[in-house]
């Protein structure tokens, strides 16, 4: 039977909302436009609901204080940064300790924390909601959802050649619509040309100065360019991990587009059959292995790095928690084994663990501090 977006479970997502829901009074729940927030704040069952695009309750959020003061329970309201002025007065509404909570959605990351973070710092608390997880869809699943991505409407389309489609129109949307709402006056044609040259450094270290030879901008015009698309869920940078080794080490951020689906449109892959031919085969099972990875352990964006050495030790994910370092490399290779780099990386970083992850369905041990682990598992390393 074919899925549909609503009927399949978030049951991670919807477990870190309600905690959140139960200790702060205000819950911010950010993620990138069709990435399924609607969908599930209606599972809360809220007492009243407002979206800001929809004229009727944008109207009514004319005089805010007198229309939010008189409600009581739970109150959502959907693109709330299209009413910056609104974080002010729900500082204002939950200091009167009134018997009422507030879930908002909003599809810009910057502009939402720094909107919020000043006027209700200590009552807010936030979750960046991704696209469908590997444990959402099942590991039957895998496949589908590395070429189509993790949108819902992507991933439940009837044909592969439906799911492209709605990528394409919601590449254009958010290129025509969703940044001029943000108040960017940048040229929707510059924008996708610099986006599908972005997309060739997926799973690359990211030089700014070559970048902006290439595509003929300045060095300012480029950051700014893929801070947006940061910003905007659509880009992932991680930082290269610094440690006094007395080894040269890459100083370059490393990129990867966040969503298969959108990778794979902007490269013009369409079939399984010309992903396994096309030549960032590797790169994109890493771009995907990666943000599952990411996904499952849950900490902060700026938490995460990775390593790499110009003598060409690397590890693609290191991170520190719990007082340990641990790192994941991610491979597409039927049965992965032991290098210098991965003895490197261990001994530099002093890893309590590195795990490979790859395509296959075995788990193994290739010392006792490196794990071979399939994808499906991946779900696990939040235990770490």
């Amino acid at each position: 039977m074919q899925p549909n977006a609503r009927s399949i479970a978030r049951d991670v997502d919807v477990g870190a909302v309600r905690r959140l829901l139960r200790t702060f009074p205000v819950t911010a729940l950010t993620g990138a436009r069709q990435c399924g927030k609607t969908t599930l704040a209606r599972l809360f069952k809220a007492d009243h609901c407002f979206d800001l695009e929809n004229p009727a309750d944008s109207a009514s959020m004319e005089q805010p204080l007198a229309t939010l003061e008189r409600l009581r329970g739970l109150v959502v309201i959907d693109e709330i940064q299209r009413q910056p002025e609104l974080f002010g007065l729900l500082r204002h509404l939950v200091d009167q300790k009134a018997a009422r909570r507030f879930l908002i959605l909003g599809s810009a990351s910057g502009a939402l924390l720094r909107q919020s973070s000043e006027s209700l710092a200590g009552r807010i608390g936030y979750y960046e909601l991704g696209g469908l997880r590997l444990g959402d869809v099942g590991r039957a699943a895998c496949a589908r959802l590395w070429l189509r991505g993790g949108y819902p409407r992507a991933f439940t389309a009837r044909s592969h050649a439906e799911a492209m489609l709605w990528l394409e129109h919601y590449i254009t949307t958010y290129l025509e619509r969703d940044i001029p709402q943000l108040g960017l006056g940048i040229p929707a044609a510059a924008l996708r040309r610099f986006w599908i040259m972005l997309s060739h450094y997926h799973g690359q270290e990211l030089n700014y100065a070559e970048l902006a030879r290439s595509f003929g901008m300045s060095d300012h015009t480029v950051r700014r360019y893929v801070d947006i698309l940061c910003g905007t869920f659509m880009v992932r940078t991680l930082q290269p991990w610094h440690v006094n080794v007395g080894k040269r080490l890459v100083k370059h951020p490393k990129l990867y587009l966040r969503d298969s689906g959108v990778f794979h449109a902007l490269q013009a892959i369409d079939t399984a059959v010309a992903l396994r031919q096309h030549v960032k085969l590797g790169a994109s099972w890493e771009g995907f292995a990666l943000e599952q990875a990411i996904r499952a352990i849950s900490l902060p964006a700026e938490r995460f790095f990775f390593w790499r050495t110009h003598a060409g030790a690397e590890v693609d994910l290191f991170w520190q928690a719990h007082g340990k370092s641990w790192a994941v490399e991610c491979k597409f290779a039927d049965a992965p084994r032991m290098s210098k780099g991965l003895y490197a990386a261990l001994a530099d970083l002093g890893l309590a663990h590195l795990w490979i992850v790859y395509p296959g369905s075995r788990r193994y041990a290739l010392t006792a501090r490196v794990t071979v682990m399939p994808l499906a598992d991946v779900g696990a390393l939040w235990k770490y």
